[in-house]
C-alpha cells in the first residue's frame, strides 16, 4: 500500500509530463497505459534520478518489511515450539543408512550404537518394516469391506429381497451368490492371510529397513542427535529431526545415501528441461490444427479432418485445451517428481514442488511473456531500422508488457481468487463421485473431503504477483492497484478457507516462510537488473551506475537475515530444550515416557483394526512385556513393567479407513502408545514391538 502511494503520486506525473511516447507512434505499437510508464521519458533525462530513487526507497521499505515480517514468524516459532504440549516429535529423531552388520538385524545394531554414542539420554527405537504385500492386503481388505457396507445398507433399505451378484468379472458372469454372506466369507478368508503375513513381517529380519525413529528421554538429548553428526563417515547413520507421524512420506524413508543423490541429479536435470523446453510438446499438439502439414505427414486421415467438426475440433479447440490440460496437471507431476527426489516428510514434498512451480512461473509466465512478446509484437519496427535503434526499441518495449500483465492479473488473479470461494471444481468432482463411486456412507465422507490447501500451486502463484509488484512498481506504476485488490481479495477468501473449509495435514510450524523470504529478495534482485537494463538503453549514463550497488546491499541484507533468523527453521536450540524438558520433570515427575514413544511411529496401516458386524475387536493393551524374536529365532526384549491394560471396540467405533483412523490414532496414541495384539478367529496375534533399554 505504501509503495502504491507514493509510486502514483510521484511517479504518475513525471512519467506523463515528458511526452515522448507521442513521437514514436510512427515507429511502435503503443496505448495510452505506456504514458503512464517509463517508457514515456526521453532518453538522457534527469528524471531518471527520480526513478533511481524511488527503486531505492522501495527496496528499502521491502527490506524493512521483511525484516520486521521474518522477526515476527521467527518469534511465533519459538514461542509456539516453547508453549506447546509434549509431542512425539520433540523426542524422536530419524536414522537413516544404518549400515549392515554381519550376525546382526538392523533393530541390533541401531540399539547398540545408541546405547554406546547416546548411553545417558537413548530410551527406545521404532523399526520401520517392508510390508507392501500387507499394505496391498490391507487396500484389499478395504475394497470388500466397502462392497459389505453398500450389500448391507441395501439389505437395510429392502428387508425384503437380499442382494445378490454374480461372482464373475465386474459382476458380468458367474455363478450368482448372496452378496452379504459372500463378502463376509471372502473378508474372513483375508483377514487370516493379513494374519499370516503381518506376522512373517514382523518376525523375518530381512523386512527390516535400514533405517528407525529412535526415541531418547529428552528433548535435549533428541536436539544433540539430530543436529550432530554421528559417525566418521558422513554417509552414514544420518540423522534429522522426525516429521511428526503425520507428515512421514513412509514410501521414501530406506533410500540409500547414493541413491538420493542421484535422484537430486536426475529430478534437477529433468526439472530445467521441464522449464525451459515444455513449449515443445505444447507446440506439437498445437501444430494438429495445421491442417495442411497434418495431411502431408498422414494422408490417409484425409477423409477424416475434412469432416466440419472434426476441422472446427483441431483448428480451435484442441490448442487451447492442450495447454490448459498441461498447467492443469503440472503441479501433480512436480510433486510427483519431488516424490522421486527422496524427501521424507509431505511438508517438504510440497515445499521442494511449489519451488518448483515457482521457477516455472517465473520462466514461463514472467520472462517468457516480456520476451516473446516483444520479438513478435515488434518485430516488424525490428526490421525497418537501424541496427543502433534496436536496444533503444527493446527497452521501450519491457514496459509494454504492463498492459498484458494488467489482463493477467484480472483474468488469472481476480477470477482465481473467485473460483477459490465458489470451489467449482471440487463440487464438480464431488458431484461425479456421487453420481459413479459413492456407495455408502464412507464413500460420500471421502467425496466430500476438502483436502488441504494447494500449498505447490498457491504459494508460487502469490509469489508471481509479488514478483509482478515490484518489477512494475518503478517501471508501471498503474499496475499495483490491480495486484492490490488481488492482495486484498486473496487475502480474506484464503483467511476464510484455512479456518472454515481445509483440513490440516500436517504442522509444519512456519518451516514455509524462509523459502518466500527468498522469493521475495529474487523479485527485489530482478526488478533492479530489468532497471538497470531498461536505463542503459534510455542513455542514462549518469544515473545508471548508481543502481549497481543495490543488488550488491539486497545481498548483503538476505545473507544477514539467513544468519540471523533460519537457524530458527533449522535447528532447535538446546537452552529451549533443556528449559522444556526441566519444567515438564517438574510438573509431571512420574511420567512413562517410553510407554508414551513405543509406537508413536509405527506405519499406519499396522494401526488398522478391521472387524465385521458382530465381531468386536480386542485390543489388548500390555505395557507388561512386548516380546521380540531375534534373527536366530529366540530371545525376547521386555518392556518397562506395567499392569496389562485391557481395551474393548466395537464395530461402530472404529472405520476401516487407515488414514481416517491414522489421523484419530494420532492423537490418541499421544496418551496411549502400547503394544497392539490383535484378537481375531483362531486367535491369530499381531504383535507390533519397540526396543530399547531394559
Amino acid at each position: 500500500m505504501p509503495v502504491t502511494v507514493v509510486a502514483l503520486l510521484i511517479l504518475i506525473p513525471v512519467n506523463v509530463s515528458d511526452g515522448t511516447i507521442s513521437f514514436l507512434k510512427k515507429d511502435l505499437v503503443t496505448s495510452d497505459i505506456d504514458k503512464l510508464s517509463i517508457s514515456n521519458v526521453r532518453p538522457q533525462s534527469s528524471r531518471f534520478f527520480i526513478h533511481i530513487g524511488l527503486e531505492y526507497l522501495f527496496t528499502i521499505w521491502t527490506c524493512f518489511m521483511l525484516y520486521k515480517e521474518y522477526d515476527n514468524i521467527a518469534s511465533m516459532r519459538l514461542r509456539y515450539l516453547a508453549s506447546q504440549h509434549r509431542r512425539v516429535d520433540q523426542f524422536t529423531v530419524v536414522v537413516r543408512n544404518v549400515p549392515h552388520a554381519s550376525g546382526k538385524s538392523v533393530s541390533d545394531s541401531v540399539d547398540r550404537f545408541f546405547q554406546t554414542n547416546h548411553p545417558e539420554h537413548y530410551l527406545c527405537h521404532q523399526a520401520v518394516y517392508d510390508a507392501k504385500k500387507f499394505a496391498k492386503l490391507v487396500r484389499q481388505r478395504e475394497r470388500l469391506q466397502n462392497w459389505l457396507d453398500y450389500y448391507q445398507l441395501k439389505f437395510e433399505r429392502h428387508p425384503e429381497k437380499r442382494p445378490t451378484s454374480k461372482r464373475g468379472f465386474l459382476g458380468l458372469w458367474g455363478v450368482r451368490v448372496d452378496s452379504i454372506d459372500y463378502y463376509k466369507q471372502q473378508i474372513k478368508n483375508l483377514d487370516r492371510r493379513m494374519a499370516l503375513e503381518r506376522e512373517k513381517v514382523i518376525k523375518d529380519p530381512e523386512s527390516i529397513l535400514p533405517v528407525a525413529f529412535v526415541s531418547f528421554n529428552s528433548r535435549w538429548g533428541a536436539a544433540v542427535c539430530a543436529q550432530t553428526q554421528q559417525s566418521k563417515n558422513p554417509t552414514l547413520w544420518l540423522t534429522n529431526w522426525a516429521p511428526e507421524p503425520r507428515d512421514v512420506y513412509w514410501n521414501n524413508l530406506a533410500i540409500p545415501f547414493v541413491s538420493l543423490t542421484v535422484r537430486k541429479l536426475v529430478i534437477s536435470l529433468s526439472v530445467f528441461a521441464l522449464v525451459f523446453f515444455y513449449m515443445i510438446p505444447i507446440a506439437f499438439v498445437q501444430s494438429l490444427a495445421n491442417l495442411e502439414g497434418l495431411e502431408r505427414v498422414a494422408p490417409f486421415l484425409r477423409p477424416v479432418i475434412e469432416l466440419n467438426f472434426i476441422k472446427s475440433f483441431l483448428q480451435g479447440f484442441l490448442p487451447g485445451l492442450a495447454l490448459k490440460i498441461f498447467l492443469y496437471i503440472l503441479p501433480t507431476v512436480l510433486v510427483i517428481m519431488s516424490k522421486i527426489e527422496g524427501h521424507i516428510a509431505m511438508s517438504m514434498l510440497e515445499r521442494k514442488a511449489a519451488a518448483k512451480y515457482y521457477y516455472f512461473m517465473l520462466v514461463n509466465v514472467f520472462l517468457g511473456s516480456i520476451i516473446t512478446g516483444t520479438a513478435f509484437e515488434q518485430l516488424h519496427s525490428f526490421l525497418h531500422q537501424s541496427a543502433t535503434e534496436i536496444p533503444r526499441t527493446i527497452g521501450v518495449s519491457i514496459p509494454m508488457k504492463a498492459t498484458f500483465f494488467i489482463t493477467y492479473i484480472m483474468v488469472d488473479g481476480w477470477a482465481g481468487i473467485a473460483a477459490e470461494i465458489l470451489r467449482l471444481k471440487s463440487l464438480v468432482i464431488y458431484h461425479l463421485k456421487n453420481m459413479f463411486l459413492v456407495k455408502t456412507e464412507r464413500d460420500r465422507e471421502r467425496a466430500m473431503d476438502p483436502g488441504s490447501v494447494d500449498y505447490p500451486e498457491t504459494l508460487p502463484t502469490l509469489q508471481l504477483y509479488f514478483l509482478l509488484g515490484i518489477v512494475y512498481a518503478v517501471v508501471t506504476p498503474i499496475l499495483l492497484p490491480f495486484i492490490l485488490v488481488f492482495f486484498a481479495l486473496a487475502y480474506l477468501v484464503y483467511r476464510h478457507q484455512i479456518i472454515n473449509v481445509y483440513n490440516q495435514q500436517y504442522e509444519s510450524v512456519a518451516a514455509f516462510w524462509p523459502h518466500v523470504h527468498s522469493r521475495i529478495i529474487a523479485s527485489l534482485l530482478i526488478s533492479q537488473l530489468l532497471l538497470m537494463g531498461l536505463l542503459s538503453t534510455k542513455e542514462a549514463a549518469n544515473s545508471t551506475p548508481l543502481l549497481v550497488i543495490l543488488p550488491i546491499l539486497t545481498l548483503a541484507f538476505h545473507k544477514y537475515c539467513k544468519s540471523r533468523f533460519e537457524p530458527a527453521f533449522r535447528k532447535y536450540p538446546l537452552e529451549e530444550a533443556m528449559a522444556k524438558d526441566i519444567a515438564e520433570r517438574a510438573a509431571e515427575p512420574n511420567l512413562n515416557l517410553k510407554a508414551y514413544l513405543a509406537d508413536a511411529y509405527l506405519h499406519p496401516i499396522f494401526q488398522s483394526f478391521v472387524v465385521e458386524e458382530e465381531q468386536v475387536i480386542q485390543v489388548r493393551v500390555d505395557k507388561h512385556q512386548s516380546h521380540h524374536v531375534s534373527p536366530s529365532g529366540s530371545g525376547s526384549e521386555l518392556s518397562s513393567p506395567s499392569p496389562p491394560h485391557h481395551v474393548s471396540i466395537s464395530q461402530h467405533q472404529v472405520e476401516h479407513n487407515y488414514e481416517q483412523n491414522y489421523e484419530h490414532s494420532y492423537e490418541h496414541n499421544y496418551e496411549h502408545n502400547y503394544d497392539y495384539q490383535y484378537e481375531a478367529e483362531h486367535r491369530n496375534y499381531y504383535s507390533y514391538h519397540y526396543e530399547g533399554q531394559p
